[in-house]
C-alpha cells in the first residue's frame, strides 16, 4: 500500500476518483461565482436590460434546481459514471457557447442548458462517492474533501471572475471549458464504469419532474414579487406554486416508478438535513448578496476589492478537509452541524447593526466566523443526508440535498431582495442602509430556524450515528422486512 493510502485511509485509485469528482464540483462553484462578477460587463457589451440580465442568472438556477431530482433519479437508472461523463460534456459545450454569445437570448439559453447539465452531473458525481466509498470514516472523509472543494470553488471564482472580466467577460465562459475538458479526460481514465442497472419495467417520471420544477419556480417568484407586485398577483403566484406542489405529491403517490419515493422522508436524519440545508443556503446566499451590494453601492468598492474582502469566507476550503473530519470523529455529525449553524447565527447577528462607514476590520470577525460555520455545516449535512440510504437510491438522496441547497439559495435571494426593497425609501445613504439592515434579518432568522431543526438530531446516540439502512421499499435492511 502506498504512503498516500496509508496516511489517509484511501487508496491511490480512490484518490484519483475523488480528485476527478472534486474537480467537477469545483468547476460548478467557480462557474457561478465568476458569472456574478461579470454581469455588469455582460450587460454593457450586449446591451441587456435589467430584466434580461436577471435571466442570465435565473436561467441557470432554474435549470439546475428544477432538474436536480430528475438528475439524481437518472443516475440511479442509467448509470452514475455514464450520466456524469455525458453531462460534463454537455456542460463543456454550452459553457463555450455562452462565451460566443452575441445576443442576450443566446446567452440565456446557453445558461439554462448549462444549469440542466449541472443538475444531472452533480448528483451523479455525489452518488459515485456514496456508492464507491465505504460508509463510515472513508466515505465521511471523501465527502468532507468534496464539500470543501465545492466551497473553495465558489470562493476562488469570486477572485478569478474579477481578474478574467478585466481581460474580457467572455473568458468567464472560456475558462470553464478548458477546465471541463481536463476533468472529462481524467474522468474517462479514473472513474470506474458503473454496472449496467436493471431497468426492466422502470421509467423516468417526467410528469413529476415538470410539476416540481414549476412549483419551486413559482414559490420563489412569489417571494421575489412580494415587495413590488400587487397583493392579488402575489397570492395568485403562491397558490399556483402550491397547486403544482400538490400535483407533484399526488403524481408521486400514484406513480409505480416515482421521481421521489415519498417514503424516503421517513428517514428523520435525511429530512432534518434537507430542511437545515435549505435554510442554511438561504441565509448564506442572501447574506452574500446583501453584503456585496453594501460594499459596491453604498461604499463604492470595486468588484475586485469586494472579491478580496469576501475571500476570508473561503477558509472553509481549508478547514472542511482538515478540522471538520476530526470534529465529526470526536463529536458526531449532529453536534458538528448544530455548532456550525450556531456560528452562522453569531455571524449574521454581528452584521445586524451594520454601519454606513464600517471598516473592514469591523466586518472581518463576522466573515471569518461565517467561513468556519460553512466548514462545520456543509460537509456534515452531506453525510447525514446520504447515510442509511439504500445504494439504489443514493442518486435520489444526492438530488434531494442539492435541490434543497438550490431552492434555499433562490428562496434566500428572493426573500432578502423583497425585504430590503420594501424597507428602502429613497436612494440616500440612510435609506439604502435601512434596506440592508432589514434584509439582514432574513439570513439571521433562517440560521436560527436551521439550528432549531438540527437540534433534534442531538437526541440520537453520539449526536450523529447514521440511521439504520432503508431499502427502496421503505424497510430497514438490518431487520426482516415485515410489510
Amino acid at each position: 500500500m502506498s504512503a498516500l493510502s496509508t496516511s489517509s485511509g484511501l487508496s491511490a485509485r480512490k484518490w484519483g476518483i475523488l480528485l476527478v469528482l472534486c474537480g467537477a464540483i469545483f468547476l460548478e462553484g467557480i462557474d457561478v461565482a465568476m458569472l456574478n462578477v461579470a454581469l455588469p460587463s455582460i450587460r454593457a457589451d450586449l446591451g441587456l436590460s435589467t430584466g434580461e440580465l436577471q435571466w442570465v442568472m435565473s436561467a441557470y438556477v432554474l435549470g439546475y434546481g428544477g432538474f436536480m431530482l430528475l438528475g439524481g433519479r437518472a443516475a440511479d437508472l442509467f448509470g452514475r459514471r455514464q450520466m456524469f461523463v455525458f453531462w460534463l460534456a454537455v456542460f463543456l459545450v454550452f459553457s463555450g457557447l455562452g462565451g460566443f454569445a452575441d445576443a442576450g437570448w443566446v446567452l440565456i439559453v446557453a445558461r439554462f442548458v448549462t444549469g440542466v447539465a449541472a443538475a444531472f452531473m452533480t448528483p451523479a458525481g455525489l452518488s459515485v462517492i456514496t456508492t464507491g466509498f465505504a460508509e463510515g470514516p472513508e466515505r465521511n472523509k471523501a465527502l468532507l474533501v468534496y464539500s470543501g472543494t465545492a466551497a473553495g470553488g465558489f470562493t476562488v471564482g469570486l477572485v478569478a471572475g474579477g481578474l478574467l472580466t478585466a481581460v474580457g467577460w467572455r473568458w468567464v465562459f472560456f475558462a470553464p471549458v478548458a477546465l471541463s475538458f481536463l476533468i472529462l479526460v481524467a474522468a474517462l481514465a479514473f472513474v470506474p464504469k458503473s454496472p449496467r442497472p436493471d431497468r426492466s419495467g422502470q421509467r423516468v417520471d417526467v410528469a413529476g419532474a415538470l410539476t416540481i420544477t414549476a412549483a419551486l419556480v413559482l414559490i420563489v417568484l412569489a417571494v421575489e414579487r412580494a415587495a413590488h407586485a400587487g397583493f392579488v398577483a402575489g397570492v395568485g403566484t403562491s397558490l399556483a406554486g402550491l397547486a403544482f406542489l400538490a400535483a407533484f405529491l399526488l403524481i408521486e403517490r400514484r406513480s409505480a416508478e416515482p421521481l421521489v419515493r415519498l417514503g424516503i422522508f421517513r428517514n428523520g436524519s435525511l429530512l432534518r438535513a434537507n430542511l437545515s440545508a435549505m435554510l442554511f443556503a438561504a441565509g448564506f446566499f442572501g447574506f452574500q448578496f446583501l453584503i456585496v451590494l453594501y460594499l459596491q453601492e453604498l461604499r463604492d468598492w470595486s468588484t475586485l476589492q469586494t472579491s478580496f474582502a469576501m475571500l476570508v469566507i473561503g477558509v472553509d476550503a481549508v478547514l472542511s478537509p482538515t478540522l471538520t473530519p476530526r470534529l465529526v470523529d470526536r463529536f458526531g455529525t449532529a453536534r458538528v452541524i448544530f455548532g456550525g449553524l450556531l456560528l452562522a447565527v453569531v455571524s449574521y447577528g454581528l452584521f445586524l447593526p451594520l454601519g454606513a462607514d464600517w471598516s473592514y476590520a469591523a466586518m472581518f470577525p463576522g466573515l471569518l466566523i461565517l467561513g468556519l460555520a460553512f466548514s462545520l455545516a456543509y460537509g456534515p449535512l452531506t453525510i447525514v443526508a446520504t447515510d442509511g440510504i439504500a445504494e439504489e437510491e443514493q442518486g435520489l438522496a444526492g438530488g434531494l440535498l442539492y435541490t434543497a441547497f438550490q431552492f434555499g439559495a433562490a428562496l434566500g435571494l428572493s426573500a432578502v431582495t423583497a425585504v430590503s426593497v420594501a424597507a428602502t425609501h429613497g436612494r440616500s445613504t440612510a435609506a439604502l442602509l435601512d434596506g440592508y439592515r432589514a434584509g439582514l434579518l432574513v439570513p439571521f432568522a433562517a440560521a436560527v430556524l436551521a439550528a432549531s431543526i438540527s437540534a433534534f438530531g442531538l437526541r440520537t446516540p453520539r449526536g450523529g450515528e447514521p440511521a439504520p439502512p432503508v431499502d427502496a421499499s421503505g424497510g430497514r435492511t438490518d431487520l426482516p422486512v415485515s410489510g
